[in-house]
C-alpha cells in the first residue's frame, strides 16, 4: 500500500509544483481586482466538479462497485457494467454542461451574490461558459481513472492530471509576453481549460491498455441507478475542502479581491492537501474494500492505522509550517507583476487561518474511506453538508468584524465540523480500529512536528530582516533552504523518538511491492 501511496503522491505533488507555476503566472497575468475575482470565481466552480469528478470523488463509488461486480459475476461482467458506467456518466455530463450554459447567471449570482449589479457577474458569467466544455471530458477521464486504480495501476492515473496544468501555463506563458488586455487574457485562460481536459482524455484513451470498458452503452438500469444513487453523495462527500472554499467566496464577493486573496491563500493548503488526501481517497479505499469484504479486522487495522499515521505524519508539520512561512511564501510565489505587496499581505493573513483546516482536511480524508469501503457515502455527505453550513453562518458574522481572515477563520471551523462529525459516527457505527504501532507512533509524529515548528520559528525570526533586503533569486534561495531544514529536522526527530527512519520506509516499500 505505501508503495502505491507514494506513486499517486509523487503524480499529485507533481501536478500541485505545476499548479504553483500556474497560479503564479495568473497572479501576474490578473493581479487580484476585479477581472481576478470574475475569473477565479468562474474557475472555482469548474474546478470543484474537476475535483468531484477527478480527483477521488468518483473512484470512492465505483472502485467498490466494480470489485463486487468483478468478485460475484467475474471479469466480463465487470467490463460491461463499466462500459455502461463510462456511456451513461459521458452522456449525463454533456447534458449538464448545455444545461449549465444556459442558467449560468443564475448559478454565478447564487455562488457570487456580491458581484451582482457590477461588470463582474458578467465577466464571471463570460469566463464559466468558456471552460464549460472541460465538464463534458472530465466524465471519461474519471471513469477509465477509477477502473484503472480499481486494478493497481495507479501510475497513469497520478500523472495524466499533468496536461491540465502544463496547458494553462503554456497558454499563460505566451499571453504573459503580448500582454494582452486583461479581460481578452481571463476568456483566452479560461478557454483553454476546455483543451486541456481533451488532452487529459486523449492519453487515458491512448494508453488505458485492454478492454476494461465494454461494450460501451447508455444505460438506467437498476445496476446503474444503484450506482449513481451511491456515487452522488460520494462525489459530493470527496470534494468538502473545495465546497467550503465556495461557501466562503459566497460571502467574499462582496468584498474587493477576497475571493482571489482566498484562492491563492487556498492554493497554499492545496499542496499538502492533495498529496495526502489525494493518496488517501485513491490507494485506501480498494485496501479497505478488500479488507471489509473478507471480514479480515486486522487487515482494516493496518489499512486504516497506516493510512492515519501517514496523514498525521504529513499534514502537521506541514500545518505549522505554512503557519510560520506564510508571508514569505506567498511573496516568493505571487507578488509578481500585478499582484501588489498589498495583495501579498492580505493572503499571508488570510492563509495563516486557513491552514488550521488542513488537518481537518486530511482527517476527512483518512476516516471518508472507511465508510465508503462499506458503500456508505451518505455519511460523509451529511458531514460536508453540516461543515459547509457551519462554514456558512460563521463567515457571515467573522467577515463582518475581520474581513477575509474572519471569512478564512470560518472555512476552517467549518473543516473541523465535518471531522468531528465524522469521528462521532464512525465510532458508533462501526469503531474505528488502529494498531498498537500506530497507539504509539501517533504522539511521537505530534511532538516531533511541534519540535520543528518551534525551530523554524525560530530561524524564520532570525532571517526575516536577511531576506527582506536580498533579491529575489536570494530570496527564493534562502527560503527553500530553510523549508528543506525544515523537512530534515523533522525527519531527524522521527528517527529519534523511533518513530521510523530512512531504513523502514524502504523495507516498507519493498514488502507493499512483495
Amino acid at each position: 500500500m505505501i508503495r502505491s501511496f507514494l506513486t499517486v503522491s509523487s503524480g499529485t505533488l507533481a501536478s500541485r509544483l505545476l499548479g504553483f507555476v500556474r497560479d503564479s503566472a495568473l497572479a501576474a497575468l490578473l493581479g487580484a481586482g476585479a477581472v481576478a475575482d470574475a475569473f477565479l470565481a468562474a474557475f472555482q466552480l469548474v474546478n470543484v466538479v474537476r475535483r468531484l469528478l477527478t480527483e477521488g470523488g468518483l473512484n470512492a463509488a465505483l472502485v467498490p462497485a466494480w470489485l463486487r461486480v468483478r468478485e460475484t459475476d467475474g471479469a466480463t461482467a465487470a467490463a460491461a457494467f463499466a462500459g455502461r458506467v463510462l456511456g451513461t456518466v459521458t452522456t449525463a455530463l454533456i447534458a449538464a454542461t448545455a444545461v449549465l450554459a444556459l442558467v449560468m447567471p443564475l448559478i454565478m449570482t447564487a455562488l457570487a451574490p456580491g458581484f451582482a449589479g457590477r461588470e463582474t457577474l458578467q465577466l464571471a458569467t463570460d469566463n464559466a461558459r468558456l471552460m464549460l466544455p472541460y465538464l463534458a471530458f472530465a466524465g471519461p477521464v474519471t471513469v477509465m481513472m477509477a477502473l484503472l486504480n480499481a486494478q493497481g495501476r495507479f501510475a497513469l492515473t497520478a500523472f495524466s492530471p499533468l496536461l491540465f496544468n502544463i496547458a494553462l501555463i503554456a497558454v499563460m506563458i505566451v499571453l504573459l509576453v503580448i500582454r494582452p488586455d486583461a479581460v481578452q487574457a481571463a476568456q483566452i485562460v479560461a478557454a483553454t481549460t476546455g483543451i486541456a481536459g481533451l488532452l487529459q482524455l486523449s492519453v487515458l484513451v491512448l494508453r488505458r491498455g485492454g478492454n476494461i470498458a465494454a461494450p460501451l452503452r447508455i444505460s438506467f438500469d437498476s445496476e446503474i441507478r444503484g450506482f449513481l444513487a451511491k456515487a452522488a453523495p460520494g462525489m459530493m462527500a470527496s470534494s468538502a475542502p473545495q465546497l467550503l472554499m465556495v461557501a466562503g467566496a459566497v460571502i467574499a464577493s462582496s468584498s474587493p479581491s477576497a475571493v482571489s486573496w482566498l484562492y491563492f491563500a487556498n492554493r497554499l493548503v492545496e499542496l499538502p492537501l492533495g498529496i495526502v488526501g489525494v493518496a488517501m481517497g485513491t490507494v485506501l479505499i480498494p485496501e479497505l474494500t478488500r479488507a471489509v469484504r473478507s471480514d479480515d479486522h486486522t487487515a482494516v487495522a493496518h489499512a486504516e492505522s497506516r493510512g492515519l499515521e501517514l496523514a498525521v505524519g504529513l499534514a502537521l508539520p506541514a500545518t505549522l509550517g505554512l503557519i510560520v512561512l506564510s508571508e514569505p511564501i506567498v511573496r516568493l510565489l505571487f507578488e509578481h507583476g500585478a499582484f501588489t505587496a498589498d495583495d501579498t499581505a492580505a493572503t499571508a493573513r488570510a492563509l495563516m487561518w486557513l491552514t488550521l483546516a488542513l488537518p481537518a482536511h486530511v482527517l476527512v480524508k483518512a476516516l471518508s474511506p472507511a465508510f465508503f469501503a462499506r458503500e456508505d457515502t451518505m455519511t460523509p455527505l451529511v458531514s460536508a453538508l453540516k461543515g459547509v453550513v457551519l462554514a456558512i453562518a460563521s463567515a457571515f458574522l467573522l467577515s463582518r468584524w475581520y474581513g477575509t481572515e474572519g471569512i478564512a477563520a470560518a472555512i476552517a471551523l467549518g473543516a473541523w465540523g465535518m471531522a468531528f462529525s465524522l469521528i462521532r459516527r464512525g465510532a458508533e457505527t462501526f469503531g474505528f480500529s488502529i494498531d498498537a504501532d500506530a497507539k504509539r507512533r501517533l504522539p511521537r509524529i505530534l511532538l516531533s512536528a511541534l519540535a520543528m515548528g518551534a525551530l523554524l520559528w525560530l530561524t524564520t525570526r532570525s532571517m526575516a530582516a536577511l531576506a527582506s533586503d536580498a533579491h529575489g533569486l536570494v530570496q527564493a534561495v534562502l527560503w527553500l533552504a530553510v523549508i528543506s531544514a525544515g523537512i530534515a529536522i523533522y525527519g531527524l526527530f522521527l528517527r529519534l523518538f523511533g518513530v521510523a527512519g530512512w531504513r523502514d520506509a524502504v523495507n516498507a516499500i519493498r514488502q507493499s511491492g512483495a
